[in-house]
């Protein structure tokens, strides 16, 4: 049985605010009457890369400053609470001390007198998942047994949306997540994945910073969109479920909410009885913007057996050149090196010297995962489909 999820209004990210709403959350939520002196208190943000709060990528640090006061106020010791989380490319103390830095992170845990974890060591623990059957996992996801999961309200252009589900494969070191890409390299695999890694890292409760959240063509490349919420559940499918009713994203096309429902594990939509705190303030946001990798998007789910068996082919090599793809905007491109750091089957190339070195994708090892469109930070990567289907 699904459990609620609690919406509570917050405007802006003043403090007051949004201690106010947080705090609202943790009351409504059996799972924070556990925390307690004994509790060891793992928060995990999204922290993705080095962007700025403004641009509505990263978890912003006024929540992450909430949830550590609703933490500690019921009793938890500041040096037993630590925010981690690990980003798509080389995973090492300097960069990740970076992008805490870049996103308000770092400032708001030292004023807040915990720390943020730049150790970067990791271990396998096993699972029993359906397709995975050990992952590598941060040190402080291993380390605590209370974990409070802090995703950021964004669409995304592989998975449709990237919501408390998807934050946990920051829970996977560094570049060990384009090995993942690779391994599960189309969206329904890589959906399945994703709820073996739900089961395995187990979170205890998720709160949900979508006062301004991502639409478009997220989760790095899209815009900010005023949403004036916070949400929370101790069920992070339902919670997806509820802020996919909300932008207008139909659920089954997630592919780990699908690959969940698929395994009884959630519904196929949110039931709006499961709704708890401030119910008036959740209603469909009108015209946000999907990722142009959804948009009248028919040939994702093309039926095969509506097709003779020679056809079959055809439509294949037809959905092939139609799917959406990463395209480098030469233009933008300032030569970084990061999305051919990150790509998991090295198909990008730099070029060229000094100002004048550019990124190039070689089209015919690319599995679409845009990781590449995720770590650029100047949104050099644009997502293009063949013009013949654009509608």
């Amino acid at each position: 049985m699904a459990k609620p999820v609690i919406v509570q209004r917050a405007n802006s990210y003043d403090q007051a605010q949004i201690d106010s709403a947080v705090e609202a959350v943790f009351a409504a939520l059996p799972a924070a009457g556990r925390l307690g002196a004994g509790s060891h208190v793992l928060l995990k943000p999204n922290l993705l890369a080095k962007h700025p709060p403004e641009h509505a990528v990263t978890t912003h640090p006024a929540v992450i400053t909430a949830v550590i006061r609703a933490v500690h106020r019921r009793g938890v010791p500041l040096s037993q609470i630590v925010l981690a989380d690990s980003m798509g490319g080389v995973y090492n103390p300097t960069l990740m001390k970076a992008a805490y830095h870049a996103s308000g992170m770092e400032q708001a845990c030292r004023a807040e007198s915990i720390e943020c974890y730049t150790g970067c060591k990791w271990q396998l623990r096993k699972t029993n998942g359906e397709l995975v059957q050990e992952f590598s996992l941060i040190q402080p996801v291993l380390e605590a047994d209370f974990i409070i999961d802090l995703p950021k309200l964004k669409t995304h252009v592989m998975t449709g949306y990237t919501g408390a589900v998807k934050n946990l494969f920051g829970c996977i070191p560094g570049l060990q997540k384009a090995e993942w890409h690779t391994r599960f390299s189309d969206r329904e695999r890589f959906g399945s994945m994703l709820i073996d890694l739900l089961q395995t890292v187990q979170p205890d409760m998720a709160v949900m910073d979508a006062v301004v959240g991502m639409q478009g063509d997220g989760p790095a490349g899209g815009e900010p969109r005023e949403v004036g919420l916070i949400l929370g559940s101790e069920d992070l499918l339902n919670l997806d479920l509820a802020a996919c009713r909300m932008i207008g994203m139909p659920p089954m096309r997630v592919p780990y909410l699908e690959a969940a429902h698929r395994r009884g594990l959630c519904a196929e939509c949110f039931d709006l009885r499961d709704l708890a705190g401030d119910t008036a303030a959740f209603a469909p946001i009108q015209g946000y913007k999907l990722p142009s990798s959804y948009q009248n998007d028919q040939l994702g789910s093309t039926d095969f057996a509506d097709y003779r068996s020679w056809l079959r082919p055809l439509v294949q090599a037809a959905e092939k050149m139609a799917a959406p793809r990463p395209v480098v905007k030469t233009a933008k491109c300032i030569g970084c090196g990061k999305c051919a750091e990150i790509c998991p089957r090295h198909t990008i190339r730099l070029s060229g010297q000094g100002n004048h070195r550019k990124a190039k994708i070689q089209p015919r090892g690319c599995i679409r995962c845009f990781c590449c469109h995720e770590m650029c930070s100047v949104k050099a990567i644009d997502v293009r489909k063949f013009s013949l289907f654009r509608l």
